[in-house]
């Protein structure tokens, strides 16, 4: 036997000066590589070491650079590339009410579709392996995550009244059900059931989505407490705060997702812990659209699994998750004191946090075999992060999106030296360009 043919066969080597395998952001494999076969990662390693056990068809050299899991997004609206800048510097309400939905209703899905297709190149390009999207038209934003490659949980954004997407509110449970029937069992598509927020939908219709998300066993995620006027209307519309309401409505559970969660006092901290609920934390909106600051370190000690993500390009107005958890770290220390969510906590937050957050559970968010193969490579021969005492502070503080040279999704390389392989950046632009430009010559109103 030859010694190729005792080595074990892999579809992908990558190998970086330094590997932190998320496991515990102390644990670091200087010359570090990822073998990969079938999606997956096979063995992780001293680079030398891997070589010399896995016989190869392609390796990636990360020479230079710091690899490690890809980073999840836990919530945004990619299709809101299309209103980037819109509306800018307004009230949540009145953003939303005055400006937002009425944009939306002039959507189509092939809107849609561009502009998530544009928001994967950006959220390609920053690092961003998984996302948790919400919004119209859902099936063409499917379909335009698919073809970047990029892994995503997708829902279809439910209300009481008519959507441009699937007419009649009373359409909205059977579209989602349909949706997810079409992606079942697709190795990067999954579907959650997306009620937004309990100001626009009635008591029976989350009650509903309740009961299908339970049907499917599919997360059920909306926007929850994000401001404290919406709490108090939801107190004169139902006589409780709003982690009261969802709970007697039977929302609250290992799958629900509760998006922003800033205005939350002790009970609903406590009610979100007891019921294993998770929670996807946008600081960079919040701070946008003045709604608050989110209590995440009181969170954090009660027990409550937490995703990081952007929101969306309408309210952020990026998409970089680098910059979120810079944000993410800054704003909690001046809340809470500068020892309040140190670089690793955060990163973890941005990483294995959200996709637990997302229902990956034990499948994204570390480097170890078994895992699927999503993780990138960060560039450090730069200015700004020379010179480097601790990778993980670097990564929080320092790093930006652009800082990302390869980025590997279920172990296709969709990134490479900074070029794209699944997306025409250029056409993505030229089309979402094109389609912004009525909204702009033509502000939308009510």
């Amino acid at each position: 036997m030859t010694p190729d043919q005792q080595r074990t066969p892999a579809d992908l080597l990558v190998s970086g000066s330094l590997l932190l395998t998320g496991n515990d952001w102390a644990e670091r494999i200087p010359d570090g590589a990822i073998a990969v076969h079938a999606g997956r990662i096979l063995a992780v390693g001293p680079a030398a070491e891997l070589r010399a056990s896995h016989q190869a068809a392609e390796e990636l050299d990360a020479a230079g650079c710091v690899l490690l899991p890809g980073l999840v997004n836990a919530h945004t609206h990619a299709g809101m590339t299309l209103f980037r800048g819109l509306a800018d510097d307004l009230p949540l309400l009145e953003w939303l009410e005055t400006h937002i939905f009425p944009a939306e209703r002039r959507l189509t899905g092939e809107m849609v579709f561009w502009g998530t297709l544009l928001a994967c190149a950006e959220l390609l390009r920053a690092g961003t392996t998984t996302v948790g999207d919400m919004y119209l038209f859902s099936h063409r934003a499917a379909a335009a995550f698919k073809q970047a490659g990029l892994r995503a949980l997708v829902g279809e954004g439910l209300f009481d009244f008519p959507s441009p997407s699937y007419g009649a509110a009373e359409n909205g449970l059977r579209f989602t059900a349909d949706l997810w029937r079409q992606w079942r069992g697709d190795p990067l598509i999954r579907v959650g059931v997306m009620p937004h927020a309990a100001y626009t939908c009635s008591p029976e219709l989350l009650r509903r989505c309740a009961g299908l998300a339970d049907e499917l066993a599919a997360p059920l995620v909306m926007h929850v407490a994000e401001t404290r006027g919406e709490t108090e209307r939801l107190q004169r519309a139902h006589g409780c705060r709003p982690m009261a309401h969802l709970e007697a409505l039977g929302l609250l559970g290992p799958r629900f997702l509760a998006v922003h969660g800033v205005d939350l006092d002790d009970a609903d901290i406590e009610r979100l812990a007891r019921s294993g609920a998770k929670l996807a934390h946008c600081p960079e909106s919040n701070l946008k659209l003045a709604a608050g600051i989110a209590p995440v370190p009181r969170l954090l000690a009660a027990g409550v699994a937490i995703g990081l993500g952007t929101d969306g390009a309408a309210s952020n107005n990026n998409l970089d998750l680098f910059g979120e958890m810079d944000c993410c770290a800054k704003i909690h220390k001046l809340a809470a004191g500068p020892t309040a969510m140190p670089a690793a906590t955060v990163l973890r937050l941005a990483t294995a946090g959200g996709a637990t957050a997302l229902g990956f559970g034990d499948e994204l968010g570390m480097l170890a075999p078994g895992r699927l193969a999503d993780f990138i490579a960060v560039d450090f021969r730069q200015p700004h992060l020379t010179p480097c005492h601790d990778p993980v502070s670097h990564l929080v503080y320092a790093a930006r999106g652009g800082d990302v040279r390869h980025s590997v999704i279920h172990g296709r390389v969709v990134m490479r030296d900074r070029r794209l392989t699944t997306i025409d950046e250029v056409e993505a632009m030229a089309r979402v360009s094109e389609f912004a430009a009525p909204f702009r010559r033509r502000p939308a109103r009510p």
